[in-house]
Order: structure tokens, then sequence, then C-alpha cells
């Protein structure tokens, strides 16, 4: 049985990272070479669907929708936090009263946008 020396194992990775470049340098040099290259100016205008491109303008965003994002977002993840909770919290009474803190805090932050008006779509 052949011994695996060190230096035997990290010559297999160079050697494997000295293939990989190549073949990477092999094939951005094969497209680079082999595709065609007609310049225009229509060619270099931003593509916006088909659309022709006009000029821009300034739009306002209501900040609600941002709001309702981030809401969305912490809510979400909260969800994500319950279900290994709920697996966790039958014989562990510390799990228990943690997330019950935890949910008491969102609970406050939905209380707090609710009486804001932030959960309100359109006022």
């Amino acid at each position: 049985m052949e011994e695996f020396s060190f230096a035997n194992i990290w010559s297999t990775v160079l050697l494997a990272g000295g293939v990989g470049t190549l073949a990477i340098l092999l094939m951005f040099g094969g497209a680079m070479f082999l595709s065609a290259r007609r310049p225009s100016a229509r060619k270099l205008t931003p593509y916006e669907c088909g659309i022709e491109p006009g000029p821009y303008h300034w739009s306002h965003i209501n900040i609600r929708y941002y709001i309702f994002a981030i809401l969305f977002l912490i809510f979400d993840v909260e969800a994500v936090f319950l279900f290994p909770w709920a697996v966790i919290f039958l014989g562990n009474t510390v799990a228990f009263y943690a997330m019950a803190l935890f949910l008491g805090v969102l609970l406050f932050a939905v209380a707090y946008a609710w009486k804001k008006g932030a959960l309100e779509w359109s006022r």
C-alpha cells in the first residue's frame, strides 16, 4: 500500500488547480477569439425590454412600501425561529421563556407599528 505524504497531497491539489485554471483560460480565450465583433451605436444603448430608452425621470415612491417590506422580513424571520423552538421547547423551560420573550418583543413591535399607522396601506 502506498504511503501518502504531505507533499503528495498538496501536489495533487496544485495539479487540479492548475488544470482548472488552464481550462478556464482556454474557454475565455476561445470565446474572445471566436466571438463576432461588429460595434455599433445601437449596441451601446441600454436595453429596456425592447423599448427605446427615454430621459430619466425622478419618481416619488411612498416610504410605506419600504416599511411594509421591512415588517414582512421581521415576521418572516420570526417564523424561521419558531420551527426549531417548537421541536425543542417541550423538555426545556429555558427555551420556552426565551421564545416567549422574543415573541413579546415582536408583539410590541406590531402594536407600535399599528399605532403609528404603518400597517395602513393607503391614507
